[in-house]
């Protein structure tokens, strides 16, 4: 049995999630925000949460930036949104969440990330992460083992579904390899070439930044990847 954590302003997601882990043997807390998870966490360490990116008085983003920076993130953090986005993800995962589940919430991927979430080590505090603080000076975002599931309208044509998956697909593999095509290439498994025609196609700026910009041309850089 584990002691777990919900955080979420809306009741029904919270009584929901309660009473499915608490009839998987787990012992549940709830709150309702961000002040209300503070002290919990201050009374004893939850052994996972299930944090709520969008929250009325502090978002789950702030608070996870929160306790990284009083040393009080030594266990997985799960983030949960209806209206998430890859940057919310790749900035939780930066901060030390371990993964981002998008609302609705399907039952067997809900049991499957808090499996993984109790089988890891509890992540290490870090005394010296910053509110302010550039991406560059942040830990190297854990695999998200989770992103790539994500909803998508399916009341569409093939192609168009296809298109939006590979879009955000590579939107955060080039967010998260801060825009480099060399490293992107071979985390994705394409030839640079292959990769550079992709892109082009799905309308994604290869930029350094590794941002959509869509309708905006661009020639492949000749010399990408001996500047890394």
């Amino acid at each position: 049995m584990a002691s777990i954590l919900v955080v979420d302003d809306e009741i029904g997601i919270r009584d929901l999630l309660s009473e499915i882990l608490s009839d998987e043997g787990h012992a549940v807390e709830a709150a309702e925000n961000a002040q209300q998870a503070r002290e919990v966490r201050l009374r004893h360490q939850p052994d996972l949460v299930l944090l709520d990116i969008w929250m009325p008085d502090t978002d789950g983003v702030t608070l996870l930036k929160e306790w990284a920076s009083a040393g009080q993130l030594t266990m997985p953090v799960i983030m949960m949104s209806g209206h998430g986005t890859i940057d919310n993800a790749v900035e939780a995962t930066r901060i030390g969440a371990m993964a981002f589940l998008e609302k609705p919430i399907a039952l067997q991927k809900l049991l499957r990330a808090v499996e993984q979430g109790l089988s890891k080590p509890a992540p290490k505090a870090h005394q010296d992460v910053v509110l302010t603080a550039p991406a560059p000076s942040l830990p190297e975002p854990p695999p998200l083992t989770l992103i790539a599931e994500q909803s998508f309208t399916l009341d569409r044509p093939l192609r168009e579904a296809r298109d939006d998956f590979e879009r955000a697909y590579f939107e955060f593999h080039l967010a998260r390899e801060g825009g480099s095509m060399t490293r992107v290439a071979d985390k994705t498994g394409l030839e640079r070439t292959h990769l550079y025609r992709k892109l082009k196609q799905l309308g994604v700026d290869w930029g350094r930044t590794g941002r959509k910009n869509q309708g905006t041309s661009h020639s492949p850089p000749a010399d990408d990847g001996q500047s890394e």
